[in-house]
């Protein structure tokens, strides 16, 4: 197989594209380097495109690299033939190169096994024959031997069926039929372990579904069940159909051994095959659910980690909490701590809400404080209803936003946090945590392990590998896309810098207290274990402020800076004017010149040149000012009582799933708009119309304060209440969707989203 060609093919793009792109793989590029700086060599790829060839290439490799041991093993026993040389080389997944390799491995004792011992498979290959004149009962009786324990003609046919089901399990073509039938025509069922048992999974106590129309969702919630001991799942399929599709290729003639042939194929399909291929179909859902839902996790924490930082702000964070208090933190604009305390402004034992408000004040007036972050965890409520009511008591202008604290607990008792503030203790720790992650998302969540970060569904059901490596890429590329500024950044940012591992980073932190701020991007050549090769990736994501060259504070990568001096005199401009600003107009008169005409007379690439103009352009910028700044709030804190139906509010994006997104309004509980009521057009799935971050107006549909439940439409018309934006099924595939209750299930989604 001619891996690149396949690629190519597969990924719609040009043969140079991927070899260019494969051969800066193999010489070690990160993804975010190859996607920002080898632009002419790879077609401008994004490093979303970047990551799944790279993902693509290494199964190839891996699926060529089996192929090459089975092969390798088949000639070992003597067994290779063209035809079987020939299926291999036209196999294109691992499952259908171990369908092949089947009938060659070595196996464990079984039926069949001990029947070749015993000497019956001359009797198993006479019955396959099916010749008419062979009568298999006399046929048998010569196989009668009492010290094998084949006392009768009868026990010597069923030895012989046994190697003739067991050959028929092993043949890999009916395999790939069965399974192809199993995948269209099969059906996924569960049941209730225990009918009368209450749980979150009722939704699946009498469900079935065709499989190809089994929302991923739905399988990791029924792997769930069945893993707490709710469900029982299984895959039916009709057995006429499938018995058809073995009967056909192995029942040669209507005579007594062709019968005995086709009692063997029936025991081979539902003894040794199907229970196989129903293994096969459950696992093949729940991995392409888990990388389905992987996806989403990642999307979600991408646009979590891009949102926009609260600039120039000094904020107090708070920790809420019932008995311990709720803990308290304010830092500066650089993120330094300037204040820590605990309040009692919750129902507890200690609770003084005069005293709370009287250090809350007197922190906010002392360090001019202009935002209050409040983490959405326990007592969250009672400590923004104490917020809002304070501010309304003070003269200042400060406003407040409740953000996630998924994953603060685990950030403050590690030893990253134990390095950065030793002094303090772990709900202190946390208090700071909340009050960064508002100030500057990305760099205080690079921090937090990505899948505690808690934007997803079923994360903790996922192949944690898998998702550690996804999860993984996604903070890179949002680290790299941002840069990082080299005298701020912790390791642990530092850390995710193409080119910079751990230690590395660790190395440059270390340099910068020894030897003071770097002067510029050069001097990183000094640190310990930083060579020319990690030089080469890392230098363009990191950024020198006030420093000797303003191509340091920039995007531009050091091997472009004579490229960059030359377009900014051609241009009229100098190094001095990106210091002061930006060469403001650069752009307008590079279009002037022609971008074709310097891009040749510079030697570099028109991709590489249109980056270069805007970063001269706005030197320093941040892709993240861009986006709308977060929803702060000043007003009344609601409860879930004051809502009723038909008011509109607007809120913040928290979590998307698979069947809708969850929305902050501003009561304690996030709000679900369901995917048939994000917009009135079809969309397969909301991330098509909404993004973590974003801030939405919804509509109250339904508020169930039994349940802490809210329903939330973002169709701000009448077709709301009709929910009529859902498509219709076609006619030919109406059916009847048995056990499936969306009200059901989107209670379970609460109740599994809020654990």
């Amino acid at each position: 197989m001619d891996i690149n060609k396949t690629l190519a093919k597969e990924f719609n793009l040009r043969q140079e594209q991927v070899d260019n792109t494969v051969a800066l793989i193999d010489d070690d590029k990160t993804i975010p380097f190859i996607a920002r700086y080898r632009k002419e060599l790879t077609g401008s790829l994004d490093d979303q495109i970047l990551r799944e060839l790279y993902d693509r290439l290494v199964y190839l490799r891996n699926l060529e690299k089996r192929k090459e041991e089975v092969t390798n093993a088949i000639t070992e026993q003597e067994k290779m033939t063209p035809e079987i040389e020939a299926a291999i080389s036209a196999a294109s997944t691992l499952v259908e190169v171990e369908d092949i390799y089947r009938p060659f491995k070595p196996k464990r004792r079984t039926r069949a096994s001990i029947a070749r011992e015993n000497g019956l498979e001359p009797l198993a290959v006479l019955i396959m024959a099916q010749d008419n004149s062979t009568d298999p009962e006399k046929e048998a009786a010569a196989f009668i031997d009492e010290e094998k324990k084949i006392n009768d003609a009868q026990t010597a046919l069923q030895g012989a069926m046994d190697i003739i089901a067991e050959d028929i399990s092993d043949d890999a073509d009916v395999r790939k039929k069965l399974r192809a039938l199993a995948g269209e025509k099969g059906e996924l069922v569960s049941k209730a372990s225990d009918p009368e048992a209450d749980s979150v999974y009722q939704t699946y106590y009498d469900y079935s579904e065709p499989i190809p129309k089994v929302a991923n969702h739905r399988v990791l919630a029924i792997d769930r069940g069945e893993k707490e001991g709710f469900l029982k799942a299984s895959v039916i399929l009709d057995e006429t159909a499938a018995t058809d599709i073995i009967f056909g290729k192995y029942i040669k003639n209507n005579n007594a051994c062709g019968e005995l042939v086709r009692t063997a194929a029936a025991d081979s399909y539902k003894r040794l095959i199907f229970p196989s291929i129903e293994r096969e179909i459950r696992s093949e859902m729940t991995a392409k659910a888990a990388e389905e839902s992987i996806k989403v996790f990642a999307s979600n924490l991408r646009q979590l980690l891009l949102q926009p930082p609260l600039k120039n702000s000094v904020i107090l964070g708070l920790d809420p909490g019932y008995r311990t208090g709720c803990k308290v933190a304010v830092i500066d604009s650089t993120g330094k701590v300037l204040d820590t305390n605990v309040i009692y402004c919750t129902p507890g034992p200690k609770t003084n809400i005069e005293a709370s408000k009287r250090i809350i004040k007197d922190l906010i007036a002392k360090h001019n404080v202009t935002t209050i972050s409040i983490g959405n965890g326990t007592a969250s409520r009672e400590t923004e209803a104490f917020t809002a009511e304070l501010l309304k008591e003070i003269p200042q202008k400060v406003s407040y936003m409740v953000v996630s604290e998924a994953g603060a607990s685990v950030y403050s008792a590690s030893k990253l946090a134990a390095e950065e503030f030793p002094d303090y203790d772990v709900s202190l720790r946390s208090a700071v945590s909340i009050a960064r992650r508002l100030q500057d998302p990305l760099a205080e969540l690079v921090k937090i392990e990505p899948k505690a970060i808690g934007v997803g569904q079923y994360q903790h059901d996922m192949p944690q590998a898998r998702m550690s490596e996804a999860l993984g890429g996604v903070v890179e590329d949002c680290v790299n896309s941002v840069g990082v500024d080299l005298n701020t950044a912790s390791y642990s940012l530092l850390s995710y810098i193409s080119g910079i591992n751990a230690a590395v980073a660790k190395n440059i932190v270390a340099y910068r207290e020894e030897n003071g701020k770097f002067t510029d991007r050069k001097e990183l050549m000094k640190v310990p274990k930083l060579g020319k090769k990690a030089f080469e990736q890392c230098a363009g994501f990191l950024r020198v402020r006030d420093g000797k060259n303003p191509l340091d504070n920039t995007a531009v990568h050091p091997e472009s800076y004579d490229a960059a001096s030359s377009l900014l005199s051609e241009c009229g401009f100098t190094l001095a004017d990106v210091a002061e600003g930006g060469a403001s107009g650069i752009t307008e008169k590079a279009k002037e010149l022609g971008i074709d005409n310097i891009s040749s007379s510079l030697g570099i690439g028109v991709p590489t040149l249109t980056d270069i103009i805007s970063e001269l352009n706005k030197p320093g910028r941040d892709l993240r000012d861009e986006l709308p700044p977060p929803l702060l709030r000043s007003g009344d804190v609601m409860e879930i009582k004051d809502l009723k139906p038909g008011m509109e509010l607007v809120g913040t994006v928290r979590n998307i799933i698979d069947f809708g997104a969850f929305v902050d309004i501003g009561v304690h509980e996030d709000g679900l708009v369901h995917i048939s009521q994000i917009c009135s057009r079809y969309i397969k799935h909301p991330l098509e119309a909404v993004k973590v971050g974003q801030v939405v107006k919804v509509r109250v549909l339904e508020a169930d304060v039994k349940r802490n439940r809210i329903s939330l439409t973002m169709i701000l018309d009448d077709k709301a209440e009709k929910k009529e934006n859902r498509p219709r099924p076609k006619k030919k595939e109406k059916r009847e969707n048995k056990g499936f209750d969306p009200t059901k299930l989107h209670n379970s989604a609460f109740k599994i989203k809020q654990k």
